[in-house]
C-alpha cells in the first residue's frame, strides 16, 4: 500500500513526505515493513552536495502485526511524518545510534511503554547510489524510557546490538515490556556504562540559554538555564562524558554551551558560546543538583556562575501547547 502527500510541503502541505508506502512482512515474525520517500532527492538534484542525495537517508519502520491485520495503523504515517518535521524544520539529520524522545506513547491512544526511538540502518535494503548522489536505509525502532536511558548513558549502537539478540530485524512491538527486564542485558549495560561511558557528544534541546550580567567588579557573572525537559537528559549523560574525560555540547536554537573536564571548576566564553569546566566529582554533584523543576539549581562551585531552570512547553504539530513541565 502506498499513500502520497496531496500539496506539497514547499507549497504549505502538512506532510513533508512525498510517500509512504507499506509491505505485510511474515518473517521473521509478521509486520509491517514500512519506507518513506522525501528525505531524498527524489526528482532534480538541488543541494550543492553531490556525494549526498538530500539528507542522505530515507527511514523505515518495522512494526508488528497481527495474521488479521490487513491495513498499516495510521498513526505509524504521523509517526514518519512527525519525524521528517522535525528533520525539515530544524536541518538536523539522523543517523545510526540517534535516538529521540517522543514526548508520550509513539502511537496515540495506545497504551505502549514505547515512548522513544533509535535508530539503525535496515536490516534488508542496503545504502543505495542513485543519479543524485547516495542515500542509506534508517530503520526506526521503538524503545522504552527506561531503554533510553541506558542508550544515553552509554551507546546507542551497542544497545542495538544486544537487543537484535532478543529482536530479529528491530521489529516494533507496542506490547514489549523494557529489555532491562532481563537481568543477564541489564549487566551488561550497566557493565558497559562503567566501563564506557557515554558516546552522546551532544544534545540538542529545546531551551538553553545563557547570558553574560555586569557587576561593578570582575569580569561579570555567568548565568545559564535549561528547559526542564533538557534536565533528564542532562542528568543522564553529563556525569557518564565528563567522568571519562569527554566533553558534552548542549545547545538549542539560539544558544549553545560545552562542558569540558578539567581540575578546577570555570567558565569562559568562545566565539561558539559558553564553556565550563567541571572536574568529574563536581560533575556528579551538578547532576544531582538537577531537578525538573522551574528554580535555582543549587549549585555554587563554579566561581561567578549560577543555574536555573525555566519550565519546558510540550507542543503538537498545530503548536498548541499540550504539556508543562516544570
Amino acid at each position: 500500500m502506498h499513500w502520497g502527500s496531496i500539496i506539497n510541503y514547499r507549497l504549505g502541505g502538512p506532510d513533508p513526505l512525498d510517500g509512504i508506502s507499506a509491505y505485510p512482512r511474515e518473517e521473521p515474525v509478521p509486520h509491517w515493513h514500512f519506507i518513506s520517500f522525501g528525505f531524498s532527492e527524489l526528482y532534480e538534484k538541488e543541494s550543492k552536495d553531490l556525494e549526498r542525495s538530500g539528507y542522505g537517508f530515507e527511514l523505515t519502520f518495522r512494526l508488528k502485526r497481527s495474521r488479521a491485520e490487513s491495513t498499516p495503523p495510521a498513526w505509524a504515517l504521523n509517526l514518519l511524518q512527525n519525524l521528517a518535521r522535525y528533520v525539515f524544520d530544524t536541518g538536523n539529520s539522523f543517523a545510526r545510534g540517534h535516538y529521540m524522545d517522543a514526548n508520550g506513547p509513539i502511537a496515540l491512544n495506545v497504551e505502549t511503554a514505547i515512548r522513544a526511538v533509535i535508530f539503525d540502518v535496515d536490516p534488508e535494503l542496503p545504502g543505495m547510489e542513485t543519479p543524485n548522489g547516495r542515500l542509506e536505509f534508517l530503520q526506526v525502532v521503538g524503545v522504552t524510557l527506561d531503554e533510553l536511558d541506558a542508550i544515553k548513558a552509554w551507546n546507542g549502537e551497542r544497545f542495538l546490538e544486544l537487543v537484535k539478540e532478543k529482536t530479529p530485524f528491530l521489529v516494533t512491538d507496542l506490547a514489549r515490556g523494557s529489555i532491562l527486564e532481563n537481568f543477564a542485558i541489564a549487566d551488561r549495560i550497566e557493565e558497559g556504562k562503567r566501563r564506557e561511558g557515554s558516546s552522546t557528544a551532544s544534545l540538542f534541546v529545546g531551551h538553553c540559554e545563557w547570558l553574560v550580567r555586569k557587576v561593578l567588579i570582575g569580569r561579570g557573572m555567568l548565568s545559564v538555564t535549561f528547559g526542564a525537559n533538557a534536565v533528564r537528559d542532562l542528568k543522564t549523560v553529563l556525569p557518564a562524558r565528563l567522568t571519562h574525560g569527554r566533553e558534552l555540547s548542549v545547545s538549542s536554537s539560539t544558544s549553545s554551551i560545552v562542558f569540558v573536564p578539567g581540575d578546577s571548576p570555570r567558565w569562559e566564553i568562545t566565539d561558539d558560546g559558553a564553556r565550563i569546566t567541571l572536574p568529574p566529582a563536581l560533575a556528579r554533584r551538578f547532576s544531582d543538583a538537577l531537578q525538573s523543576r522551574a528554580g535555582e539549581i543549587d549549585f555554587h562551585e563554579v566561581p561567578d556562575a549560577g543555574f536555573g531552570v525555566v519550565k519546558s512547553e510540550i507542543r503538537d504539530r498545530d503548536g498548541k501547547v499540550i504539556e508543562v513541565i516544570g
